[in-house]
């Protein structure tokens, strides 16, 4: 906030906030975990790379990756293009992969969620500690270990029950990222973008951004983006 004015994030503030609250930084603004907000984190990437559609992008390396080898790639990823298309490959993808003789490899689109609309028909509900066995059942039970971490959480509930379910899986300080699971049975009807907008609206009212990711090859998550127009930013890239 400056004079009055809200200062829109750019593509680039959002990649920032994208990968603070993806992983765990030491001092030096080293990777260390996933940043999941239950216990029990895996090893974070020993290389993530956000690229945006300014082309100006971010890039992290984890603890143990020695000095003379964050150098050069540093100097790969100053390089990066913009990014348009988000099937499209970072320029030194090999480089990467060879240089740090990967064993996995990770792509996908990043949206932000500027307009949160739903269907006034649909009843979406807060998930909390306190109605989670109520609502999280048939489905969902799996939830109650999870509620006191991951929050905002609020669903899609009919008859009773959750159906589909959108909570906060990635707690930066300036934003959240979205985690989202519709049962099977109840997929195409619209509920997993009802839930994502309720949600979105939850996290904005914690004073945070609430941002939506997932990957290249997920086409359901990506259809649900899609349908409720969220701002695409860049693709997210990472190597273990």
């Amino acid at each position: 906030m400056s004079n009055g004015q809200f200062h829109k994030p750019s593509a680039r503030d959002l990649m920032e906030y994208h990968a603070e609250a993806m992983f765990t930084h030491d001092r030096s603004g080293r990777l260390h975990l996933v940043n999941e907000p239950w216990p029990g984190s895996e090893p974070a990437p020993r290389l993530f790379l956000g690229r945006t559609t300014e082309g100006r992008s971010v890039w992290r390396f984890r603890h143990d990756v020695p000095d003379q080898l964050v150098k050069q790639l540093e100097s790969w990823c100053a390089e990066e293009a913009v990014v348009v298309d988000f099937q499209d490959r970072p320029k030194h993808e090999k480089d990467y992969w060879n240089l740090l003789q990967g064993k996995k490899m990770t792509m996908g689109p990043c949206f932000s969620i500027e307009n949160e609309t739903r269907e006034p028909s649909v009843d979406v509900q807060r998930i909390t500690p306190e109605n989670v066995r109520q609502l999280a059942r048939e489905g969902f039970e799996w939830l109650a270990d999870e509620i006191n971490f991951a929050q905002p959480c609020v669903a899609v509930v009919q008859e009773g029950r959750a159906v589909s379910v959108c909570r906060s899986v990635r707690i930066g300080t300036k934003a959240h990222e979205a985690g989202l699971e519709t049962l099977e049975e109840f997929r195409g009807r619209g509920y997993a973008a009802a839930a994502t907008a309720g949600w979105a609206a939850a996290v904005r009212e914690l004073g945070c951004i609430p941002l939506y990711s997932t990957s290249s090859d997920n086409l359901s998550s990506q259809r649900v983006a899609g349908k409720m127009g969220l701002s695409f930013y860049g693709v997210n890239f990472s190597i273990y």
